[in-house]
């Protein structure tokens, strides 16, 4: 079908009919110039009787290498080796056919050489003009066009751009954006780091440098945004971002090129710089057979499954073909976008949605009655610090009472494995969060030894999630600020919310029983260092907006913990996971709930708050500035 469709394309009879003639000249050049241009009568007949099989030669092989599928607008180097490949190979062909022959008896050898090296240049050129007559047809119809270079005589239309880096990678995507007619984008340049490149020319661009001097590059060539690189790393997005900042440049970041080129995204698909970027985050490296050994052909159940944790929990697992999905979550909202994400974009069907809260225990024992769920994800929680602090009785509630009713209905009903997703802020906590999810915990290991798994994850905060500072900070960047931190040391552990269900997914592969896992976060970030890079990435000028520190806010600490005392840091098989064994357990605790729930119940804040310190004895609560709890 693709032979005979090749066949009626007319463009094919041109190029054999142009290229023939091409080969017959190169062979005709090849005797004049050995004979100086007079070509004796007996050889003249010997170049007459070679001309057909010359030609017949070289289309041959032409044709065996694919060089008449292609179109010549769009030839490329590639198309230039072939060329080489096939000539050489007709020429050693045409010699075998003259030695088996003639003996190569009265024929010239240097015929033999000039001919494909002449045959080289001409197939070459020719492909080369119609290239370049093609992209002049795509140029304004102007004179200067013909005569100057393309990016001399361009309209200066679209925004004015640099791009970082002039290694190949940065050479790739300027051609890109250079044939994208209506890209938006006027490059005038590189900046690169690399002193044997700078000064230097691609694609007619110069090559500017070194990078801590863009504050000059900027203002001779009048760039108004920086492109970089889908490949560039978290540290040397923040060089960038520096230099972006010093210059009052606006950051654009490139799809990959491998999108590009699969055509998955156009090159015009920029984004602005997100923070994620800028922590460097590697890719997290999955034990996937560890894993679809616990998940594939079962039951799993995930509560708080439309939350930001619990529905990326959810598209991971589903890549592990459960036999069922059970989405568990008290919002109506969540619950239904979860589902059709996971029907529509995903098309996933093996699920059934619950609406309802994990503190109603005759829904959570009908829904383990009627599902039978092997891997439970407990991810349901209340978990914004502030808002807990004034509401104590719903961390009681949710994240105490909630969690036990879904690890009792896992034991009874013989679940096999238990993950609890945590926080680090159970680590010395000195908020009722904390403090509750802590109790969870500690819950957990009470429960273990009881034919489930229990394990838990810790971890920090989650960029993106509900209630994270960065969707705030956005929003009062965009509003001209101020932008309000809590206090100018204050840090935290960020990981991006993929990276976190990942590693969730893969912690519930590590469980023996009784551990907790601890994902390694990396440094802590400073927040007003967050604010300020915030206010870069959004093209503003970090003079014009203002930071404004409102003080820690109830049950806010300086900085957070991954580990508390009495807990042993041990490695695991992988490289992101560390896990803790804890050596206490919760013993005799029915009393000491009893007494902290009957608190809840009345709503009793102080109440709540003795009642968790009798449970988490680290606990130390806190108050804000205003001097209130």
């Amino acid at each position: 079908m693709k032979f005979q469709r090749l066949l009626t394309n007319k463009n094919l009879y041109l190029m054999l009919i142009g290229e023939s003639f091409f080969f017959a000249m190169a062979l005709v050049i090849a005797f004049l110039l050995r004979f100086e241009f007079d070509i004796p009568a007996e050889y003249a007949r010997q170049m007459t009787t070679l001309l057909p099989v010359a030609v017949f030669f070289k289309i041959a092989f032409f044709w065996m290498t694919g060089l008449y599928r292609g179109m010549w607008r769009y030839t490329g180097l590639a198309d230039l080796w072939k060329i080489g490949r096939a000539v050489f190979m007709a020429e050693v062909a045409l010699i075998i056919y003259v030695a088996f022959t003639a003996h190569f008896h009265g024929h010239p050898r240097s015929v033999f050489i000039l001919d494909p090296l002449l045959a080289f240049v001409f197939a070459c050129g020719a492909r080369v003009m119609i290239r370049s007559l093609y992209e002049i047809s795509l140029r304004p119809k102007d004179w200067r066009s013909v005569l100057l270079p393309a990016n001399f005589c361009a309209p200066q239309l679209g925004i004015r751009a640099l791009i970082v880096g002039a290694d190949a990678d940065g050479a790739r995507i300027a051609k890109e954006i250079l044939d994208v007619r209506d890209s938006g984008l006027h490059l005038v340049g590189f900046v690169d780091d690399d002193s044997s490149r700078i000064g230097r020319r691609i694609h007619d661009l110069p090559v500017h440098g070194p990078l801590s001097a863009l504050v000059g590059v900027a203002q001779m060539t009048r760039a108004e945004e920086i492109l970089v690189s889908a490949g560039q790393s978290g540290e040397r997005l923040r060089e960038i971002v520096d230099a972006c900042e010093a210059a009052q440049l606006r950051i654009k970041k490139l799809p990959a090129l491998a999108d590009i080129a699969s055509g998955k995204v156009s090159v015009k698909a920029l984004r602005d710089v997100r923070y994620e970027d800028l922590l460097g985050r590697e890719e997290v490296h999955l034990d996937e057979a560890g894993i679809k050994g616990y998940l594939a052909d079962k039951v799993v159940l995930v509560t708080g499954a439309g939350g930001s944790i619990g529905s990326e929990l959810c598209r991971q697992i589903i890549r592990f073909e459960p036999r069922l999905l059970v989405l568990f979550d008290a919002g109506e909202e969540n619950l239904y976008s979860i589902e059709m994400e996971l029907l529509h974009q995903h098309g996933f069907t093996r699920y059934v949605t619950v609406l309802g809260q994990v503190q109603d225990a005759a829904l959570v024992e009908a829904v383990f009655l009627a599902r039978q769920p092997q891997v439970v994800f407990h991810a349901a929680a209340y978990k914004h610090v502030p808002m807990l602090e004034c509401n104590p009785w719903q961390a009681v509630t949710n994240n105490i009472i909630g969690s036990r009713t879904v690890m009792e209905a896992s034991v009874r009903h013989g679940a096999g494995r238990f993950v609890l997703v945590s926080t680090d802020k159970a680590v010395r906590p000195t908020n009722v969060m904390g403090a509750s999810k802590r109790v969870a915990e500690l819950l957990m290991h009470g429960f273990q030894g009881g034919g489930t798994t229990f394990m838990a994850v810790r971890f920090g905060n989650v960029l993106g999630s509900s209630g994270s500072v960065i969707p705030l900070f956005r929003g009062q960047i965009e509003r001209g600020g101020p932008v309000t931190v809590t206090h100018p040391d204050v840090t935290r552990y960020f990981m991006t919310i993929p990276e976190a269900a990942q590693l969730i997914v893969q912690a519930g592969a590590l469980g023996q029983g009784g551990e907790i896992f601890v994902l390694k976060m990396g440094q802590p970030v400073r927040i007003a260092e967050l604010a300020r890079d915030l206010i870069v990435l959004s093209g503003k000028d970090p003079a014009e907006i203002r930071v404004k520190f409102t003080g820690l806010r109830p049950g806010e600490k300086l900085y957070e913990e991954l580990i508390t005392a009495g807990e042993g840091v041990l490695e695991t098989g992988h490289e992101k996971i560390m896990v803790l064994r804890a050596d206490r357990a919760f013993v005799e605790s029915d009393d000491k709930l009893a007494i902290l729930v009957e608190a809840a119940q009345c709503f009793d804040i102080e109440g709540v708050r003795q009642g968790l310190l009798v449970l988490v004895p680290e606990y130390t609560p806190v108050k804000n500035a205003a001097g209130a709890h």
